[in-house]
């Protein structure tokens, strides 16, 4: 099977040379990573902003503060019934509001922490997630068998912080931060 220009699943019948595969696989997993950098970008200027310039400061205690915040799950929600059904373009386009909607609703993030600290958590899961896929584009093995035994870690994780509000242990606390990451 091949992704072909025209967006859509095909299946080949000829031999391809293993070569054109991995050139193709190549530039169509740049593509991928290219719009995530965008998305990612738009929504680090937009949360930047949101905060920077005030707007979400003033919309923090009113009633559209829950808008701006469930605005994205309604987005995923609607795109979860209608995807199929969208052409190239409205999928992007919603890609990208997706994006910015995230964006605003995380603008309350500039609010609360420093942005040294938003910063290094930024980076510690951009070098997280480049090394992820570079392991799997280079194993060449389907890391779906792992999904598991993570979500199991993460279960594990969320009872671990949830024991740490009543215990509020510096030490479990440590822990909690390293086994996350």
């Amino acid at each position: 099977m091949s992704y072909d220009q025209g967006s859509r699943w095909t299946s080949r019948t000829a031999t391809v040379p293993q070569v054109d595969i991995d050139v193709g696989l190549r530039q169509y997993m740049l593509r991928v990573y290219n719009y995530m950098a965008g998305g990612l970008a738009l929504t680090g200027i937009v949360s930047y902003v949101a905060a920077a310039s005030g707007v979400y400061a003033s919309l923090a205690h009113t009633p559209l503060f829950w808008l701006i915040v469930l605005a994205p799950l309604g987005l995923v929600l609607f795109l979860q019934f209608r995807i199929n059904s969208m052409s190239l373009g409205a999928a992007q386009a919603s890609y990208w509001a997706y994006a910015g909607l995230t964006g605003l609703s995380l603008g309350f993030l500039f609010l609360a922490y420093t942005g040294t600290s938003i910063a290094l958590t930024f980076f510690i899961c951009a070098v997280t997630f480049l090394a992820m896929s570079l392991w799997g584009y280079t194993t060449k093995r389907d890391l779906t068998s792992m999904g598991q035994f993570l979500f199991m870690g993460l279960i594990g994780v969320v009872i671990a912080s949830l024991v740490n509000l009543f215990l509020h242990s510096s030490g479990l606390q440590f822990a909690i931060s390293v086994i996350g990451v």
